[in-house]
């Protein structure tokens, strides 16, 4: 009975506190009208203005928020648009046939528009310091949220988005954005805040340290003192989050139009290493290895396509980025079990690579292109006779020959330079040229003389003449 009435007494001084700061956040709340932003209708998604629109006809609160609000007040143009609404997910659903409920960590709705798919969030709201429901929330002992379908009000979702910049509501009932946690001053300022105790946020989710680095390099501006601060020192905490998730925060990272940036901060906050191991493993103390060399490159070649609309593919940047620690595995385990150089490179391969997917989960289909790639430099020395043309013939040559030039430019390797001017010349010779170029490859001068085995005699019979 005591332990009851205490129970009731500790959730009705919560309460007590949760309204407490409510009052605080209406106190701070700045609402920007029409004329003093730049955010018009006619540059957000028609799909996403139908959601809002029949969220609020339905008697229901809703806002565009998020990366779509910031970045159209930066004048940018957003790529995805989410809604957040008083709405629970199953009223949502109710209202869109269109609609499917996903998550089970964070209960969301996706309404689809063909290939549009507009996210709509319930108003989260804070966690009680009492026991609750493992059905609605639930916290691991290092602090990380693993489930979290505790919804409340605007004022309290402000407070539980990650970034001030992210937390940012535009109504299409009277076109205003409203601010409850400074996140317009902090967009005029260029500065990355995060909301509430940078550590125990950081502890709920690790990815928010990985989200302040991206966003940092994407937007150009500079992560705040207080928020910078833990990141260092909490990031073993990103080898907590599922390999899975990791992956595709990976490629938002760096391959998201401002890859090589990310890298420079994700090496400076010590969060490049929980995602890469087996590179980190290899770094220099003055950063000039062929392999740091690789990366820098082929970091600056992917923000160069993504800004000219040219499509990247996850696997050259992965098989370009762990080329050198596969090479360095390869010479051990020939040198150690005595294997041919081609055995000992297969062997290699496959341990690399499943040292990468235990940090992030590569799905099967890009690893494959990875090793075909990698199998490929083995492969492209060897030019005579048709071997050139069946070469040319393979879905990933042209990636192969791609990886080849970065290493011949990060190792100022003259064989290897002149072993990339022929087959850029080859590939776009006619036939007859071909024909002649692999010609020059047969009329070598000075030709290895072939050896041929000694014939086995069959021994002499007893009495043979």
């Amino acid at each position: 009975m005591f332990t009851r009435v205490a129970n009731f007494c500790r959730k009705v001084l919560s309460r007590d506190e949760s309204m407490a700061d409510d009052v605080i956040v209406q106190n701070t709340m700045s609402v920007i009208p029409r004329e003093q932003h730049a955010i018009s209708r006619k540059d957000i998604s028609e799909n996403a203005l139908k959601v809002l629109y029949r969220l609020n006809k339905a008697g229901y609160e809703a806002y565009l928020v998020g990366g779509g609000v910031r970045d159209l007040l930066l004048g940018k143009k957003p790529k995805d648009f989410d809604v957040t609404t008083s709405a629970t997910p199953e009223q949502v659903r109710k209202l869109f046939r269109n609609c499917r409920l996903v998550g089970r960590r964070f209960r969301l709705a996706h309404v689809m528009f063909g290939p549009e798919i507009i996210e709509v969030a319930t108003f989260r709201g804070h966690h009680e310091g009492t026991p609750s429901d493992r059905t609605t929330s639930q916290q691991g002992q290092n602090g990380m949220l693993l489930r979290d379908n505790i919804f409340g009000s605007i004022e309290e979702d402000a407070q539980r988005r990650d970034f001030t910049i992210n937390s940012l509501y535009y109504s299409v009932a009277d076109f205003t954005v409203r601010d409850f946690v400074g996140g317009v001053p902090d967009l005029k300022a260029g500065l990355i805040r995060l909301i509430g105790n940078p550590e125990t946020r950081y502890r709920e989710d690790p990815v928010r340290m990985l989200r302040a680095v991206r966003f940092a390099a994407k937007l150009d501006m500079r992560i705040s003192p207080e928020t910078a601060e833990p990141i260092p020192r909490l990031a073993t905490l990103i080898n907590d989050v599922p390999p899975a998730r990791l992956f595709e925060e990976a490629l938002k990272l760096l391959q998201a139009g401002h890859g090589f940036a990310t890298y420079q901060l994700l090496r400076e906050y010590s969060l490049f290493q929980p995602l890469f191991p087996t590179i980190t493993r290899n770094f220099t103390e003055k950063g000039d290895s062929a392999m740091e060399r690789i990366i820098d490159q082929v970091l600056k070649n992917t923000d160069n396509r993504i800004q000219n609309d040219m499509r990247v593919n996850p696997a050259f940047l992965f098989a370009a980025m762990f080329w050198y620690p596969l090479l360095e595995t390869a010479q051990k385990i020939a040198q150690e079990s005595g294997l041919a150089y081609y055995d000992a490179f297969a062997l290699a391969t496959n341990d690399v690579l499943d040292e990468a997917c235990r940090s992030l989960a590569i799905p099967k289909r890009i690893t494959t292109l990875v090793r075909d790639i990698w199998q490929l430099q083995l492969r492209m020395s060897r030019r005579q006779g048709k071997r050139a043309w069946k070469l040319m013939e393979h879905p990933k040559f042209r990636a192969a020959y791609d990886l080849m030039a970065l290493r011949a430019e990060a190792e100022n390797n003259r064989e290897l330079q002149l072993l990339v001017q022929w087959w850029g010349e080859f590939q776009v010779s006619a036939p007859p040229a071909q024909k002649d170029m692999l010609g020059d490859l047969d009329e070598d001068p000075a030709p290895r003389r072939r050896h041929r085995r000694p014939r086995k005699r069959a021994p002499r019979r007893e009495g043979a003449a």
